[in-house]
Order: C-alpha cells, then sequence, then structure tokens
C-alpha cells in the first residue's frame, strides 16, 4: 500500500508519520560510524561524510530480517572459528 497521503483514520495516519520521520531523519554510516547518512531514493542511502551508498529497507538504512540475517551470520563465523 503506498502512503501518498495521510488520510483514512488514526492508525493510517500514525504509521504515515512514522515512516516518513524514519526516512527524513539521517542513520549511522557502517563504513565511517557518523551520523550522516541519508535517503537519497527508495532503499537508497548516501553518506554525505564519506561518500558510502548504502542499500537498505525502504525507510532504513537496515530492517528487522537484515538484523536477524547478520545475527546468524556473525553466529556461523564464531561457531566456525572454535571448531
Amino acid at each position: 500500500m503506498v502512503m501518498r497521503t495521510p488520510r483514512y483514520g488514526r492508525k493510517i495516519r500514525k504509521k504515515y508519520i512514522n515512516a516518513l520521520k524514519k526516512s527524513k531523519s539521517r542513520h549511522v554510516c557502517p563504513k565511517c560510524g557518523k551520523r550522516s547518512l541519508k535517503r537519497v531514493g527508495f532503499a537508497i542511502f548516501v553518506c554525505k561524510s564519506c561518500g558510502a551508498v548504502v542499500a537498505g529497507g525502504a525507510y532504513e538504512p537496515t530492517t528487522e530480517a537484515g538484523r536477524a540475517a547478520l545475527r546468524i551470520i556473525n553466529s556461523l563465523k564464531a561457531s566456525k572459528k572454535e571448531a
């Protein structure tokens, strides 16, 4: 569902406002660590400091599924090092 206008009830307006806040705010860059990652397009983020281009979620540079996958990968790497 595309939220172009904040209509049709309180819940959808709250979701629209939260999505707008997430997309307009600055995020932490995974390369340089500064809070200068800005959304420039659908799921495309660019760091104003180091110029890194990151693909992520629609409104945030990382998604819940991406964080879960990274957690699993890191645990597999740690178990591989121990063996």
